[in-house]
C-alpha cells in the first residue's frame, strides 16, 4: 500500500474532542457524567439568526459564492470590526472561512514556510501548536505560568521576537485561561511589536464580546496604529452568537494576506454555503440582546467557579475575566493516590477524576501547561454546582 504524507503524521486529533468523546461513551453507557470538557457557548441564536436561514433557503440560488465572502457578509463583518475599534478597512482587507480554525490554518499556510518559526504563549489553544506541526513550522512556545496569571510579560516577547519569527500569534481572551489583557497590558506588549518589524501578527480574538469586569476588548492597533499594516484579526460568529456549529470564520488585515486567504479558499472551500452567510449576517447585524445576556451569565458563572476551586485546599485558580474557562492549577493532587489509583500528572488527574466522579475536564498539558485543567462552565445550570461540588470531594478524597 502506498504510504500517506508525511504531514499527516504530524496531524493529531484535538484532545479536547477526545475527551468530549469519552464522556459521551460514558453517558450513553449509562453514567451521569458532568462535562466541562467542550468549549461550546451551550446557547442558541436569536431567532432572527434561524429567519434569516429560512428566507435564504427559500431563494436559494443554488450558485458557488464569493471565495471572499459574500458582499452583505462583508459589509456587516465590516460594520463590527468598526465598532470594536478598528477603521480605514475596505472588502479588501476581509475574508471568510469556514469557522476560525480554517481561517487560522489558511494563515498558517499563507504566512509561514516550513521551517519558519511561529512563536505563542502558553496555555495556548491546542489547534495552535497542531497548525503548526502539520505546515512545518517550528513553534516557540512562550511559557506563562500561573504566577503570572497566564499572561505573557513584554520581556518575553521581546526575546522571542528577537529571533526573528515569521508570525506572533497572540489570543485575547484567552481558551483555555480566560484572561484578558487590559489596555495597559496591550500597550505595553504593542511597545515590542512596535520595535520588531519582520513579524506578522495574527490575534486570535474570537471571544472579544465575552469580556467582563468592564475591562474592555483592546487590541495591539489601537495602541500602536502603524502595527495594522502587518496585523491580521481574526474572529468567528461561533461563541459570541452561540453559533460554532454554522461554521462561519473571518478575518481583517492587509490587502495582500486577505487576498492570499481568498486564493486559498478558491482552492479549498470555494466558499462559504449561501443559507449559512445569511445566518452569520444577521447575526453580525442584528439585535445584540442574546450575546449581551449570555455574557452577563457566563461571568456569573465564573464567580461561582472560581470561589469553588479556590476553596480547595492546594488549588489555585486565576481570576478569568472572559470567555468561559477557568484554569486552575491542580499540581498539589500530583504524587497522591485516589482510591488506589496514584496520580502522578494532570492526564492522570483528569482520567481519575472522570472515573471516580463522573465530570469531565481537559488535562493542562492539551494547552501547554501540565500543571492545570481546563473547565468550560457553559453545562447546563443545573449541572455547575453538583461539578463543582464532586471536583471537591475528590480532592478530598486523595490521600
Amino acid at each position: 500500500m502506498p504510504q500517506l504524507a508525511q504531514r499527516v503524521g504530524r496531524a493529531k486529533p484535538s484532545a479536547i474532542m477526545v475527551i468530549a468523546s469519552q464522556a459521551k461513551q460514558l453517558k450513553a453507557a449509562g453514567r451521569d457524567i458532568i462535562s466541562f470538557s467542550i468549549g461550546v457557548p451551550n446557547f442558541l441564536p436569536g431567532e432572527h439568526v434561524y429567519a434569516a436561514a429560512r428566507a435564504a433557503l427559500e431563494h436559494d440560488s443554488g450558485q458557488y459564492g464569493s471565495n471572499r465572502g459574500a458582499e452583505p457578509l462583508l459589509d456587516a463583518f465590516l460594520k463590527h470590526v468598526e465598532a470594536l475599534g478598528f477603521s480605514g478597512y475596505g472588502h479588501a482587507n476581509l475574508a471568510v472561512g469556514i469557522g476560525a480554525k480554517q481561517v487560522l490554518y489558511n494563515l498558517a499556510e499563507a504566512l509561514l514556510d516550513e521551517g519558519d518559526e511561529i512563536a505563542f504563549a502558553a496555555p495556548y489553544w491546542t489547534t495552535y501548536r497542531d497548525i503548526a506541526d502539520i505546515v512545518g513550522a517550528k513553534a516557540n512556545v512562550l511559557h506563562c505560568g500561573p504566577e503570572q496569571n497566564y499572561k505573557l510579560a513584554p520581556a518575553q516577547l521581546d526575546a522571542a521576537l528577537a529571533r526573528k519569527p515569521r508570525v506572533f500569534l497572540f489570543n485575547n481572551p484567552s481558551n483555555p485561561s480566560g484572561m484578558v489583557y487590559t489596555r495597559e497590558e496591550i500597550a505595553a506588549l504593542a511597545e515590542v511589536l512596535a520595535k520588531h518589524p519582520d513579524t506578522w501578527i495574527v490575534t486570535d480574538d474570537i471571544y472579544n464580546s465575552m469580556v467582563f469586569d468592564g475591562i474592555g476588548y483592546h487590541n495591539f492597533v489601537f495602541a500602536r496604529p502603524e502595527l495594522k499594516d502587518r496585523l491580521v484579526l481574526v474572529d468567528s460568529v461561533s461563541k459570541t452568537y452561540g453559533m460554532p456549529g454554522w461554521r462561519v470564520g473571518l478575518m481583517a488585515g492587509p490587502e495582500a494576506v486577505a487576498r492570499a486567504i481568498t486564493t486559498l479558499n478558491s482552492n479549498h472551500i470555494t466558499s462559504v454555503p449561501e443559507v449559512i452567510t445569511a445566518a452569520a449576517v444577521a447575526a453580525l447585524s442584528g439585535p445584540q440582546d442574546v450575546p449581551l445576556a449570555r455574557c452577563a451569565e457566563f461571568a456569573q458563572r465564573r464567580d461561582i467557579v472560581v470561589a469553588a476551586l479556590n476553596a480547595i485546599p492546594g488549588v489555585s485558580c486565576p481570576r478569568p475575566q472572559g470567555a468561559f474557562y477557568a484554569f486552575p492549577d491542580i499540581s498539589s493532587a500530583f504524587g497522591k493516590t485516589h482510591r488506589g489509583t496514584r496520580i502522578s500528572n494532570d492526564v492522570e488527574f483528569c482520567a481519575a477524576l472522570l472515573e471516580a466522579k463522573g465530570v469531565a475536564c481537559v488535562p493542562g498539558s492539551a494547552f501547554g501547561e501540565p500543571r492545570a485543567m481546563r473547565i468550560s462552565y457553559t453545562c447546563p445550570a443545573a449541572q455547575l454546582q453538583p461539578g463543582l461540588q464532586r471536583i471537591q470531594e475528590f480532592f478530598t478524597e486523595l490521600v
